[in-house]
């Protein structure tokens, strides 16, 4: 239930703390006053698509706040996804001027998904163009299956799977010349690389070998030189550096500034014999291998032919291997249609069951539906006429299931049942509308087992509708307020009176900008607002007698049910 909301710079309000208490309540007040307002404020606090137009003019920011009860069968939802668990759920909402929204679920914060997956579990909304959706086949279909407690996401899941299969058969039909072209192409160029053998890593490896093995003869000229320079020569390179060094140390007692120069030869020397002997050992262990040399020739130029064939890069070829064996797998099993037909079978038998259990609970609800519709429009000036739905088997399967459902009505006794746009009136639908809306609503709290949102809100259904309809409306909302917390915006005295509290919205000039304001009424204030919905402005006595009767007669009624009850 709902216990408090807190609006700040939304829209025209700039302050609002208000506390809701159980059973029905009203929302009056004068056109344009701003009676809808609280309804977008909760449908933001719930996640409601948001944007900078709600932050009142001049305003930095827009804060919503709601408090409910925490419905005992969340308490696990919140707990999974790390909110506290109190027994108020606090939902908060923050718009700034540019359009950024944040939220926060019991002080944590949460995404808009999260406060939509609540919505349902605390609110159950019916707005004013209600009626419109009894004329669309989707909309009368998701109402019938609202009302039979028909989950059709599983239907709607094996249908796209069904759907896909067949997509996968046909496809794959229609491309299997195309596929076995390709195959051929693929196996053939698999066969060509596969006499390769490419191993990733070995093309420069080839390169390295075959850059040492044709440069051979060189390297080894180069070596020898280099050894007889260091070791052989007249001078050799090491001769002369030990010369210079024996000079140097005869005379490094006379002047140790010698002595830099002296260390410098002796690091020469040393880095000489390692260089005579790295040359020896190169020298020894070089061979070159005209055999070996050869072969590298052949392989190196067999990578090249079928680069350039396949214009690739020789490096490339092991992936390109991989590649064409992964996409002739692909095609390998893509083509097997009797794998594909046999998913096909299973997807469709799917289905069928999911689509046969829809039926079942269409065919069950519907009777029981129209039979509480029908009883519902008795009271609301409809007496006689009868309310019926019809399930229409669908031309071929959808996703909602092999049958379409349509409202019928008769306005009057003895009439046949026909569509009912074709039959009912702008005021008779509007009636029917809201028939159908405290139905599915006392049905839903029936078989909830306490998981029916706990609050419901009718804003402005009561449209086109008037007299003695009107007060059967508002003892029919008053009667499903000692069920659910109702809030209802209305213009109809007739269905004010029957509140059990009374808010009156109101707007004013403050500091020159238009700001609007709820108000609890009750007493003699009361009385007023129910006057000035029965006759303008101007407050007479006989309209103050008038309201001060309707109120009576509301409380004596109440009275009397409860008694009976």
């Amino acid at each position: 239930m709902l216990r408090h909301l807190s609006l700040k710079d939304f829209v025209i309000v700039p302050v609002l703390e208000l506390d809701f208490e159980p059973g029905f309540a009203v929302l009056t007040g004068e056109t344009g006053a701003g009676k809808s307002i609280l309804i977008d404020a909760l449908q933001l606090a719930l996640g409601g698509r948001g944007e900078a137009g709600v932050v009142r003019e001049g305003a930095a920011k827009a804060e919503i706040t709601a408090e409910f009860d925490t419905p005992a069968h969340l308490r696990g939802w919140l707990d999974e996804a790390g909110f506290d668990t109190d027994d108020t759920l606090l939902l908060r909402r923050v718009i700034d001027a540019a359009g950024k929204s944040r939220a926060w679920i019991n002080g944590g914060a949460a995404t808009l998904t999260q406060l939509r997956e609540l919505a349902d579990h605390l609110l159950d909304i019916h707005g004013q163009h209600a009626w419109q959706g009894l004329t669309r086949p989707a909309a009368v279909r998701e109402l019938l299956d609202g009302f039979a407690g028909l989950d059709t996401a599983p239907l709607a899941r094996a249908y796209a799977a069904w759907k896909q299969a067949a997509e996968a058969l046909n496809k794959a039909q229609a491309l299997q010349a195309d596929a076995q072209r390709e195959r051929e192409r693929l196996a053939w160029q698999i066969g060509e690389l596969d006499s390769l053998a490419p191993v990733d890593g070995e093309w420069d490896e080839l390169n390295a070998e075959h850059q040492r093995l044709s440069h051979g003869q060189s390297l080894l000229d180069a070596a020898r030189s280099a050894l007889d320079a260091l070791d052989d020569a007249e001078p050799s390179a090491q001769s002369l550096a030990s010369g210079a060094l024996d000079q140097l140390e005869r005379v490094l007692d006379h002047d140790a500034r010698l002595l830099p120069a002296v260390q410098a030869l002796r690091d020469v020397q040393a880095q000489l014999q390692d260089a005579s002997h790295t040359l020896a050992g190169y020298l020894h262990k070089t061979d070159l291998d005209p055999a070996r040399l050869g072969e590298l020739d052949e392989r190196v130029s067999a990578w090249v032919t079928l680069a350039r064939r396949y214009r690739r890069q020789p490096p490339e070829l092991p992936a390109l291997l991989t590649q064409w064996r992964d996409e002739l797998a692909a095609l390998n099993a893509a083509s097997d249609p009797a794998q594909l037909e046999a998913a096909l079978a299973a997807a469709r038998k799917a289905f069928d069951a999911q689509a046969q259990a829809a039926s079942r609970a269409r065919r069950k609800a519907a009777p029981q539906l129209a039979s509480a519709v029908t009883a519902a429009m008795q009271q609301l000036g409809m007496a006689g006429g009868l309310f019926d739905i019809v399930l229409q088997p669908a031309a071929e399967p959808q996703s909602y299931g092999a049958e379409s459902a349509e409202f019928l009505v008769a306005g009057h006794a003895g009439s046949t049942p026909r569509p009912l746009a074709k039959v009912a009136s702008g005021g008779e639908l509007s009636r029917i509308a809201l028939a159908i809306s405290v139905t599915a609503s006392q049905a839903a709290n029936a078989d909830s087992n306490g998981q029916a949102p706990g609050t419901l809100i009718f804003d402005e259904i009561d449209v086109g509708i008037g007299g003695a309809v009107a007060e059967t409306v508002g003892r029919l909302m008053k009667q499903l307020g000692r069920e659910r917390q109702v809030l209802a915006v209305t213009h109809l005295p007739q269905v004010a009176a029957c509140a059990d509290r009374h808010l009156v919205v109101s707007k004013s000039l403050q500091d020159g900008a238009t700001a609007s304001r709820v108000s609890p009424v009750a007493g003699e204030s009361r009385v007023a607002e129910i006057a000035r919905m029965l006759g303008g402005e101007r407050l007479s006595s006989t309209s103050l007698a008038h309201a001060q009767e309707m109120l009576a007669a509301s409380t004596s009624t109440a009275k009397s049910k409860k008694a009976r009850s």
